[in-house]
Parts: C-alpha cells; sequence; structure tokens
C-alpha cells in the first residue's frame, strides 16, 4: 500500500436528524430506510446543506456488536423543525482524517480496514469522536459503482 491514502481535513459542526440503531453496524440499512421515509416527505433533503451521514459512536474492536451504537442522519439547518420519528444529535466539528470510498456499499468494510492501517501506520491519534460515513450520491440515482462514500475518522 502507498503511503497516505486519506488526507486530513476540517468538518464543520453539523446538527443531524437521525434514526439511531444499537448493533451490528453493517444492519444500519433499516434505519437509512426509516430516515429517507420520515426526512423525505418532511422536505429535509431539499433543504440547504443537507447531506446524509452514516454516524458510527463505538469502536467495533472494543465493544460488543450487539452494543454498537450508530445512526443514519441528515444534516438539516439550525432553524428547521425536527419532524416526529427523528432525533436530534450533533457532530462537533473537527480534524478527520478523510478516505473516499467509489464503488458499492459492500466495499465499505474493506475500505475501513485500508483506513485503520493506514491511520495505524502514519501514527495518527484517533480522538473521541463518531466516525463517519457521507453519501456523496444517492444509490437510487446512480449505479452502485458510481457511489462514492467519504469515511471520516476523528484525528488529534
Amino acid at each position: 500500500m502507498s503511503g497516505m491514502d486519506f488526507e486530513i481535513k476540517t468538518l464543520p459542526a453539523m446538527r443531524l436528524a437521525t434514526v439511531p440503531h444499537t448493533g451490528p453496524y453493517h444492519e444500519i440499512g433499516p434505519a437509512f430506510g426509516k430516515l429517507g421515509s420520515i426526512a423525505g416527505p418532511a422536505g429535509l433533503f431539499a433543504q440547504p446543506g443537507a447531506m446524509m451521514l452514516g454516524i458510527y459512536k463505538d469502536d467495533p474492536t472494543k465493544t460488543p456488536a450487539a452494543q454498537l451504537r450508530s445512526a443514519a442522519c441528515v444534516v438539516i439547518p439550525d432553524g428547521a423543525a425536527m419532524p416526529a420519528g427523528l432525533v436530534e444529535d450533533r457532530i462537533d466539528g473537527g480534524t478527520y482524517a478523510s478516505l473516499v470510498h467509489v464503488g458499492p456499499y459492500e466495499g465499505l468494510p474493506g475500505a475501513w480496514m485500508k483506513m485503520r492501517d493506514a491511520l495505524g501506520g502514519a501514527g495518527t491519534v484517533r480522538r473521541q469522536a463518531p466516525a463517519c460515513e457521507i453519501y456523496w450520491n444517492d444509490p437510487s440515482r446512480v449505479k452502485p459503482e458510481e457511489l462514492k462514500t467519504e469515511i471520516c475518522v476523528p484525528v488529534e
């Protein structure tokens, strides 16, 4: 593997409308289904700055799968009403290591492993904050091989 496959960037603080999920991270799919069914009709995807995220709050190497906390999220403006059925959460702004994965979502676990290895190899220190996936396009609109997902890991 060639040196640094990730870049360091700053993410802004974000207000999120979420559907929380507890359990194995790869089982978060239904939470995204519920998020879409509520946020879509509520017009949240049409708001300025709307982005779909998954946030992952626990370290799967240290936390039992059944207890892993994650959430399906859409970024919403501070002034927007929180629709019934969605839970407000926030991500503090800060420094993240970012890796963009292009291709089917099935490739994401491998991309996360690559990211972990790259961070370890670079001696990067992870800070206490949720990691996240930012979904830059819509699986209902683009082919799986064109899906663009940005993995963001909070670092010192």
